[in-house]
């Protein structure tokens, strides 16, 4: 009995996990330009839908969304830690933040590579190029 007794307090837990998650990112959507500018390129989802994409090309852009979405979470992650432990200017506090945005950068440059494979040719052949 004791293990079932426990299960209540774990789901209780688990919910409150993504209750931490989801304000994380409503904290890191008000407060980072970039995520923002992140939030507005998943316009590829209704782009997708127009151009009627296949799944496996679903699946590389909701790939390439999470990446991105991801990279400049733990990014602003990365800032919020280092600012904390850091007020003061370091220089390796500096590269932790250089570093974590080449991330994002280097994420970011990937899924605009999977946007041109995914949606290129078809916008390409409506356009009569």
């Amino acid at each position: 009995m004791a293990e079932s007794a426990g299960r209540p307090g774990l789901l209780r837990r688990r919910v409150a996990s993504f209750g931490h998650a989801f304000r994380g990112v409503a904290s890191a959507l008000g407060s980072e330009v970039h995520l923002r500018f992140h939030a507005a390129a998943a316009a590829a989802i209704g782009l997708g839908f127009y151009l009627r994409i296949t799944r496996l090309e679903w699946a590389l852009v909701a790939l390439a969304i999470g990446a991105v979405w991801s990279a400049e979470l733990l990014n602003t992650a990365v800032e919020a830690l280092t600012d904390l432990v850091s007020p003061e200017y370091h220089a390796l506090a500096g590269k932790a933040k250089d570093v974590a945005a080449g991330a994002v950068l280097v994420v970011a440059a990937g899924a605009l590579v999977v946007g041109l494979l995914v949606f290129g040719p078809p916008l390409w052949s409506l356009w009569g190029w």
